[in-house]
Protein backbone atom coordinates (compact mmCIF):
# COMPACT_ATOMS: atom_id res chain seq x y z
CA UNK A 1 0.00 0.00 0.00
CA UNK A 2 0.87 3.36 -0.65
CA UNK A 3 2.12 5.95 1.79
CA UNK A 4 0.13 9.34 1.10
CA UNK A 5 0.49 12.98 2.87
CA UNK A 6 -2.53 15.48 2.45
CA UNK A 7 -1.85 18.91 2.23
CA UNK A 8 -4.76 20.50 3.66
CA UNK A 9 -7.79 18.65 5.62
CA UNK A 10 -10.64 19.88 4.66
CA UNK A 11 -13.52 18.04 3.60
CA UNK A 12 -12.94 16.85 0.45
CA UNK A 13 -9.40 15.59 1.77
CA UNK A 14 -11.31 13.83 5.05
CA UNK A 15 -13.67 11.82 2.08
CA UNK A 16 -11.07 10.84 0.78
CA UNK A 17 -8.53 9.82 4.07
CA UNK A 18 -12.12 7.56 4.98
CA UNK A 19 -12.01 5.72 2.05
CA UNK A 20 -8.24 5.07 2.34
CA UNK A 21 -7.74 4.28 5.72
CA UNK A 22 -10.84 1.19 5.29
CA UNK A 23 -8.44 0.04 2.19
CA UNK A 24 -5.11 -0.19 4.57
CA UNK A 25 -3.20 2.74 3.14
CA UNK A 26 -1.08 4.50 5.49
CA UNK A 27 -1.94 8.44 5.79
CA UNK A 28 -0.04 11.46 7.07
CA UNK A 29 -1.61 15.13 7.19
CA UNK A 30 -0.90 18.76 8.14
CA UNK A 31 -3.07 21.61 8.00
CA UNK A 32 -3.14 25.01 9.89
CA UNK A 33 -6.69 24.53 10.57
CA UNK A 34 -6.30 22.58 14.47
CA UNK A 35 -10.29 21.46 14.28
CA UNK A 36 -8.99 19.85 10.67
CA UNK A 37 -5.95 18.34 12.37
CA UNK A 38 -8.26 17.42 14.91
CA UNK A 39 -10.68 15.67 12.43
CA UNK A 40 -8.09 14.21 10.55
CA UNK A 41 -6.59 12.05 13.53
CA UNK A 42 -9.97 11.39 14.69
CA UNK A 43 -10.12 8.41 11.53
CA UNK A 44 -6.50 7.58 12.46
CA UNK A 45 -4.26 9.76 10.51
CA UNK A 46 -1.03 10.66 11.71
CA UNK A 47 -0.32 14.14 12.23
CA UNK A 48 2.55 15.84 10.77
CA UNK A 49 4.32 18.83 12.82
CA UNK A 50 4.47 20.62 9.30
CA UNK A 51 4.11 20.54 5.31
CA UNK A 52 7.15 19.11 4.61
CA UNK A 53 7.39 16.90 7.18
CA UNK A 54 4.22 15.27 6.28
CA UNK A 55 5.77 14.59 2.31
CA UNK A 56 9.12 13.41 3.65
CA UNK A 57 6.82 10.29 4.33
CA UNK A 58 4.78 10.27 1.34
CA UNK A 59 5.08 8.36 -2.20
CA UNK A 60 2.17 10.26 -2.84
CA UNK A 61 1.35 14.27 -2.12
CA UNK A 62 -2.37 14.87 -2.32
CA UNK A 63 -2.61 19.18 -2.77
CA UNK A 64 -6.04 19.34 -1.10
CA UNK A 65 -5.40 23.36 0.38
CA UNK A 66 -7.34 26.21 -1.42
CA UNK A 67 -6.43 27.54 -4.71
CA UNK A 68 -5.59 30.98 -3.53
CA UNK A 69 -2.68 29.62 -1.61
CA UNK A 70 -1.45 26.52 -3.50
CA UNK A 71 1.55 28.05 -5.23
CA UNK A 72 2.58 29.28 -1.87
CA UNK A 73 2.50 25.90 -0.97
CA UNK A 74 4.62 24.54 -3.39
CA UNK A 75 6.98 26.95 -2.84
CA UNK A 76 7.40 26.02 0.57
CA UNK A 77 7.87 22.48 -0.23
CA UNK A 78 9.41 22.50 -3.66
CA UNK A 79 12.88 21.33 -2.19
CA UNK A 80 11.31 18.13 -0.70
CA UNK A 81 9.08 17.23 -4.08
CA UNK A 82 11.59 14.96 -5.59
CA UNK A 83 10.54 12.02 -7.37
CA UNK A 84 6.76 12.23 -5.48
CA UNK A 85 3.43 11.41 -6.98
CA UNK A 86 1.25 15.20 -6.37
CA UNK A 87 -2.54 15.11 -7.06
CA UNK A 88 -4.10 18.67 -6.54
CA UNK A 89 -8.14 18.86 -6.33
CA UNK A 90 -7.22 22.98 -6.30
CA UNK A 91 -9.83 24.05 -9.08
CA UNK A 92 -8.66 26.27 -11.44
CA UNK A 93 -5.25 25.97 -10.88
CA UNK A 94 -3.54 24.58 -14.18
CA UNK A 95 -0.69 21.92 -14.62
CA UNK A 96 1.35 24.50 -15.71
CA UNK A 97 1.02 26.88 -13.42
CA UNK A 98 1.81 24.39 -10.75
CA UNK A 99 4.72 22.23 -12.37
CA UNK A 100 6.61 26.21 -12.35
CA UNK A 101 7.16 25.68 -9.13
CA UNK A 102 7.89 21.97 -8.77
CA UNK A 103 11.06 20.37 -9.81
CA UNK A 104 11.36 19.38 -13.54
CA UNK A 105 9.65 16.44 -14.57
CA UNK A 106 7.34 16.12 -11.55
CA UNK A 107 4.81 13.67 -11.97
CA UNK A 108 1.92 15.91 -11.23
CA UNK A 109 -2.28 14.65 -11.69
CA UNK A 110 -5.05 17.57 -11.54
CA UNK A 111 -8.43 16.15 -10.48
CA UNK A 112 -11.88 17.45 -10.20
CA UNK A 113 -14.09 15.97 -7.79
CA UNK A 114 -17.50 17.10 -6.47
CA UNK A 115 -18.93 17.69 -3.22
CA UNK A 116 -21.02 13.29 -3.47
CA UNK A 117 -17.16 12.55 -2.37
CA UNK A 118 -18.37 13.40 0.42
CA UNK A 119 -20.86 10.56 0.98
CA UNK A 120 -18.63 8.11 -1.38
CA UNK A 121 -20.63 8.48 -4.60
CA UNK A 122 -18.46 11.55 -5.69
CA UNK A 123 -17.32 11.80 -9.71
CA UNK A 124 -14.04 12.46 -10.64
CA UNK A 125 -12.40 13.47 -13.77
CA UNK A 126 -8.34 13.37 -13.84
CA UNK A 127 -5.99 15.06 -16.11
CA UNK A 128 -1.79 13.91 -15.68
CA UNK A 129 1.13 15.75 -16.81
CA UNK A 130 3.95 14.16 -18.68
CA UNK A 131 5.76 12.51 -16.45
CA UNK A 132 3.04 10.57 -14.98
CA UNK A 133 3.81 7.03 -15.52
CA UNK A 134 1.15 4.24 -16.52
CA UNK A 135 1.50 3.23 -12.73
CA UNK A 136 1.35 6.15 -11.17
CA UNK A 137 -1.86 6.90 -12.56
CA UNK A 138 -3.18 3.56 -11.22
CA UNK A 139 -2.22 5.05 -7.67
CA UNK A 140 -4.16 8.43 -8.65
CA UNK A 141 -6.85 6.39 -9.76
CA UNK A 142 -7.35 3.89 -6.73
CA UNK A 143 -6.93 6.91 -4.60
CA UNK A 144 -9.90 9.20 -6.26
CA UNK A 145 -12.22 5.79 -6.98
CA UNK A 146 -12.40 5.71 -2.71
CA UNK A 147 -14.45 8.22 -2.72
CA UNK A 148 -16.44 7.53 -6.10
CA UNK A 149 -16.16 6.60 -9.89
CA UNK A 150 -13.30 8.14 -11.73
CA UNK A 151 -12.11 8.50 -15.26
CA UNK A 152 -9.55 10.19 -17.25
CA UNK A 153 -9.58 13.19 -20.13
CA UNK A 154 -7.13 13.78 -22.52
CA UNK A 155 -6.51 17.35 -22.37
CA UNK A 156 -6.60 19.70 -19.73
CA UNK A 157 -8.78 22.17 -21.33
CA UNK A 158 -11.60 19.26 -20.83
CA UNK A 159 -11.24 20.10 -17.06
CA UNK A 160 -13.61 23.41 -18.00
CA UNK A 161 -15.90 21.34 -19.03
CA UNK A 162 -16.24 18.62 -16.82
CA UNK A 163 -15.73 21.33 -13.60
CA UNK A 164 -19.02 22.71 -15.61
CA UNK A 165 -21.11 19.27 -16.18
CA UNK A 166 -19.94 17.15 -12.97
CA UNK A 167 -18.17 19.73 -10.48
CA UNK A 168 -20.71 22.67 -10.36
CA UNK A 169 -23.40 19.46 -11.16
CA UNK A 170 -24.61 18.59 -7.77
CA UNK A 171 -25.89 22.12 -7.46
CA UNK A 172 -28.30 21.62 -10.72
CA UNK A 173 -29.94 18.93 -9.58
CA UNK A 174 -30.37 20.55 -6.14
CA UNK A 175 -31.68 22.95 -7.72
CA UNK A 176 -34.11 21.11 -9.23
CA UNK A 177 -34.88 19.13 -6.14
CA UNK A 178 -35.85 22.00 -4.45
CA UNK A 179 -37.75 23.46 -6.99
CA UNK A 180 -39.75 20.21 -6.99
CA UNK A 181 -40.21 20.42 -3.38
CA UNK A 182 -41.39 24.13 -3.48
CA UNK A 183 -44.12 23.05 -6.07
CA UNK A 184 -45.36 20.28 -4.44
CA UNK A 185 -45.78 22.41 -1.08
CA UNK A 186 -47.39 24.99 -3.18
CA UNK A 187 -49.88 22.44 -4.87
CA UNK A 188 -51.07 21.28 -1.26
CA UNK A 189 -48.89 19.25 0.32
CA UNK A 190 -46.81 19.15 3.72
CA UNK A 191 -43.04 19.87 2.93
CA UNK A 192 -42.29 16.87 4.75
CA UNK A 193 -43.86 14.45 1.87
CA UNK A 194 -42.88 16.80 -0.73
CA UNK A 195 -39.22 16.62 0.31
CA UNK A 196 -39.65 12.60 0.99
CA UNK A 197 -41.25 12.21 -2.35
CA UNK A 198 -38.34 14.23 -4.67
CA UNK A 199 -35.23 13.11 -2.85
CA UNK A 200 -36.62 9.40 -3.75
CA UNK A 201 -37.58 9.97 -6.90
CA UNK A 202 -34.41 11.46 -7.92
CA UNK A 203 -32.96 8.82 -6.33
CA UNK A 204 -34.73 6.07 -8.07
CA UNK A 205 -34.16 8.28 -11.44
CA UNK A 206 -30.41 8.35 -10.85
CA UNK A 207 -30.55 4.64 -10.05
CA UNK A 208 -32.41 3.64 -12.78
CA UNK A 209 -30.46 5.15 -15.48
CA UNK A 210 -27.50 4.08 -14.08
CA UNK A 211 -28.33 0.45 -14.20
CA UNK A 212 -30.10 0.67 -17.55
CA UNK A 213 -29.03 -0.20 -21.02
CA UNK A 214 -31.31 2.56 -21.83
CA UNK A 215 -30.04 6.45 -21.92
CA UNK A 216 -31.97 9.29 -20.38
CA UNK A 217 -34.01 9.78 -23.63
CA UNK A 218 -35.20 6.88 -23.81
CA UNK A 219 -35.97 6.51 -20.21
CA UNK A 220 -37.97 9.71 -20.33
CA UNK A 221 -39.80 9.04 -23.47
CA UNK A 222 -41.07 5.42 -22.18
CA UNK A 223 -42.53 7.19 -18.96
CA UNK A 224 -44.02 9.91 -21.20
CA UNK A 225 -47.54 8.37 -22.32
CA UNK A 226 -49.71 10.47 -25.03
CA UNK A 227 -52.10 12.51 -23.47
CA UNK A 228 -50.76 12.05 -19.89
CA UNK A 229 -49.73 14.12 -17.14
CA UNK A 230 -45.75 13.45 -17.62
CA UNK A 231 -46.43 14.67 -21.33
CA UNK A 232 -47.83 18.03 -20.32
CA UNK A 233 -45.42 18.63 -17.92
CA UNK A 234 -42.70 17.94 -20.44
CA UNK A 235 -43.92 19.86 -23.15
CA UNK A 236 -44.56 22.86 -20.41
CA UNK A 237 -40.10 22.55 -19.69
CA UNK A 238 -39.98 22.13 -23.63
CA UNK A 239 -42.13 25.29 -24.22
CA UNK A 240 -39.84 27.79 -21.76
CA UNK A 241 -36.71 26.20 -23.29
CA UNK A 242 -35.88 24.18 -20.31
CA UNK A 243 -33.17 22.13 -22.42
CA UNK A 244 -31.63 25.48 -23.95
CA UNK A 245 -31.34 26.87 -20.19
CA UNK A 246 -29.13 24.05 -19.32
CA UNK A 247 -27.08 24.35 -21.82
CA UNK A 248 -26.52 27.87 -21.33
CA UNK A 249 -25.86 27.43 -17.50
CA UNK A 250 -23.30 24.92 -18.67
CA UNK A 251 -21.71 27.42 -20.81
CA UNK A 252 -21.51 30.11 -18.11
CA UNK A 253 -19.65 27.48 -15.61
CA UNK A 254 -17.46 26.68 -18.23
CA UNK A 255 -16.32 29.87 -19.29
CA UNK A 256 -15.73 30.90 -15.92
CA UNK A 257 -13.95 27.99 -15.35
CA UNK A 258 -11.45 29.30 -17.35
CA UNK A 259 -11.56 32.68 -16.43
CA UNK A 260 -10.49 31.68 -13.08
CA UNK A 261 -7.65 29.60 -14.64
CA UNK A 262 -6.30 32.42 -16.48
CA UNK A 263 -6.00 34.69 -12.69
Amino acid sequence: MSTIAFLGAGNIANAIMGGLISDGHSLFAFDPIEHCRERARGQGVTIASSNTDAISKADIVMLCVKPDVILDLLDEITSSSQGKLFISVAAGITTASMLSRLPEATALVRCMPNTPALVKTGMTALFASPAVTAEQRASATSVLSSVGESLWVDTEAELDIVTAVSGSGPAYFFLMMESLINAGVAEGLSTEISTQLVLQTALGAAVMAKQSESDAGTLRKQVTSPGGTTQAAIEHFQSVKFEKAVGDAVNAARTRSVELSKN
